[in-house]
């Protein structure tokens, strides 16, 4: 069993930044790919960024295109730490932010971890 403990949400004005982080403890290994997810209020939860693990410690990510440019997913290579660095935020990023584990991709029914969630809030 795995367990995602997510931290970093907050409120912020526009076109400032936030980093989230996710820790993973259980059973994961040097390997293990995780994605973000957020939900905002009314809407469905939708894909942030993913990035893929791979056993010689080589990543790779993806992002949707809503955050690309502006967002950066990234691990620690010896904890299995994860990160999302979101800059330039816009209101249209308030949402709760989920950290899933155990896959890669932007689909959410591929992830079999998740962690509690964490509310990022941005201001006009």
């Amino acid at each position: 069993q795995v367990q995602l403990v997510e931290s970093g949400g907050g409120l912020v004005q526009a076109g400032g930044s936030l980093r989230l982080s996710c820790a993973a403890s259980g059973r994961t290994s040097t390997s293990y790919s995780m994605g973000w997810f957020r939900q905002a209020p009314g809407k469905v939860r939708e894909f942030v960024a993913s990035i893929r693990s791979t056993s010689s410690q080589t990543y790779y990510a993806d992002y949707a295109e809503s955050v690309r440019g502006r967002f950066t997913i990234s691990r620690e290579s010896a904890k299995i730490t994860f990160y999302l660095q979101m800059n330039s935020l816009k209101p249209e990023d308030t949402a709760v932010y989920y950290c899933a584990g155990g896959n890669w991709g932007t689909s959410s029914s591929g992830y079999p971890d998740w962690g509690q969630g964490t509310q990022v809030t941005v201001s006009s």
